[in-house]
């Protein structure tokens, strides 16, 4: 009872936080520069997320992300700009091609460990951005032109479903099979848990969420080209979930809104804005070098919170 009431409250916490956002945006308080910030806060998000499964729960070392954006941004451009299909049905089919593209690199691949993993996802990830290069079906290298159809509420539901499922997938049985598998493979092989099978269920459910990201991404512009998906972007997307702390589900959703902000303020100092940015990095992870919040989640401050307040009382 006591969790699905901090569920709701969760809950209703967002819920308010989008009614004020969205009133701010109807009302035109929030001008089309702060807008854009915030949808490009959501999806980062979602990304963060998604490869937060992945890598923080999992223990997959995965630097291909990029690729299931890409195919999520293109597959959902595809269906709304070529096939009329209604934008939620676009990213739903986005997100489902994104989690089988998932599953074809990691049923083969994810028997690999550490380096090895890394590679065959980065190599994943630039055969499908050279698929898409060479294809002029989407436009080529020239890149391909796209109704804008993401919204704040499109952005915001995104985040709300993600962080949702995440959270309790990793409170799940599955969940825990997948935490078992990352702190130590050959032990929970020896208990009895089908590691392959819990690997590929998290790459591929991070795949799923990853190709969401790419939907609302790609109708958040007007025109979408490969080189927005290179191995770059996949770095960018494992910053967040590293400097937030790896496993932590609130540090990567912590870093990748200050990560996102402190780029979109550097964009008007070009020349120094990526020496700004690598510097915050390295600051930070000298003197957090577990990340932001460690493996920690917001919610064990509170807890900390009621356990030292009563500690207190039973000592009077």
């Amino acid at each position: 009872m006591k969790k699905s009431k901090v569920f709701w409250l969760y809950a209703i916490i967002a819920l308010i936080v989008y009614a004020i956002v969205q009133f701010m945006i109807t009302s035109d308080q929030l001008d089309m520069y702060y807008s854009n910030l915030l949808i490009t806060i959501a999806i980062n998000i979602i990304l963060a997320v998604s490869l937060h499964l992945v890598i923080g729960i999992t223990g997959q070392f995965s630097i291909g992300h990029a690729g299931f954006l890409a195919v999520g941004a293109y597959i959902s451009a595809i269906c709304t700009m070529h096939f009329d299909l209604p934008f939620p049905v676009a990213l739903f089919i986005g997100a489902v091609v994104a989690a089988l593209a998932g599953l074809v690199v990691g049923i083969p691949s994810l028997r690999l460990k550490g380096d090895y993993l890394a590679i065959a996802t980065l190599g994943f990830a630039e055969i499908i951005r050279i698929i898409f290069l060479n294809t002029d079906y989407v436009g080529g290298a020239a890149g391909m032109q796209i109704t804008q159809m993401t919204t704040w509420t499109y952005a915001f539901f995104g985040v709300f479903i993600t962080v949702i499922i995440i959270a309790n997938f990793t409170k799940s049985r599955h969940g825990r099979a997948c935490i078992a598998v990352r702190e130590d493979e050959i032990a929970a092989d020896a208990m009895g848990i089908n590691t392959t099978y819990y690997k590929v269920v998290a790459f591929a459910l991070g795949s799923f969420f990853a190709g969401l990201a790419g939907g609302l991404f790609s109708h958040n512009f007007y025109i979408i080209q490969p080189s927005q998906f290179g191995f770059l972007k996949s770095f960018d997307i494992l910053i967040y979930v590293v400097l937030g702390g790896l496993g932590s589900l609130s540090g990567a959703i912590i870093a990748a809104i200050l990560l996102t902000v402190v780029s979109m303020y550097l964009t008007e100092f070009p020349e120094t804005r990526m020496i700004i940015y690598s510097l915050v990095l390295i600051i930070v992870m000298l003197y957090r070098p577990s990340g932001l919040m460690g493996t920690k989640e917001i919610t064990d401050y509170f807890k900390l919170g009621k356990r030292s307040k009563g500690g207190n009382l039973d000592d009077q």
